[in-house]
């Protein structure tokens, strides 16, 4: 059974840079390198536009008291009222045994008890397996697209009704 508890900056960027070293997969799919420390430092200081990150939630999921998931969650974005989830990612190790799904109703739940009537997430073209899951948890195309000139990608935004 996975533990999810929120991570804090002070306490926890060694082990979200021990995450990153062991687990840098989605990084180098979405820009073509993980720099660890530089993932764990922009995990707890970034955020969508105009919403300051420590009014959100960063979260982790253990396994055995190992990190094994990351996911963060911000509020007002797009519209004031929303949720958005910026990053959720596991390692490899943990997929596919439902901790993504735990650690998702995780973020349902906070985003619930904050008023949001939607969650959103963006999605990467070059990420079919995580389009493939987020549909699966009824996540649908809300057909807003940009293309991210610095990293070469097609995001999508996605949007569930909570």
């Amino acid at each position: 059974m996975p533990t999810i508890r929120p991570l804090d900056p002070a306490t926890d960027t060694d082990l979200v840079r021990a995450f990153y070293t062991a687990a840098p997969d989605y990084w180098l799919l979405a820009e073509g390198a993980c720099d660890p420390q530089v993932k764990a430092v922009e995990f707890f200081t970034d955020g969508p536009p105009g919403i300051d990150p420590a009014t959100g939630n960063r979260l982790g999921l253990f396994l055995n008291g190992r990190l094994s998931g990351l996911l963060e969650l911000s509020y007002g974005f797009p519209q004031p009222q929303d949720a958005y989830i910026g990053l959720m990612v596991l390692g490899p190790w943990a997929q596919g045994s439902g901790h993504g799904r735990a650690l998702l109703a995780r973020a349902e739940t906070l985003a619930r008890a904050r008023g949001a009537p939607q969650l959103y997430l963006g999605v990467l073209d070059a990420n079919p397996r995580g389009r493939a899951f987020w549909e699966r948890e009824g996540f649908t195309p809300t057909g807003i697209r940009r293309f991210d000139e610095a990293d070469g990608q097609w995001i999508e935004r996605l949007v569930k009704p909570l």
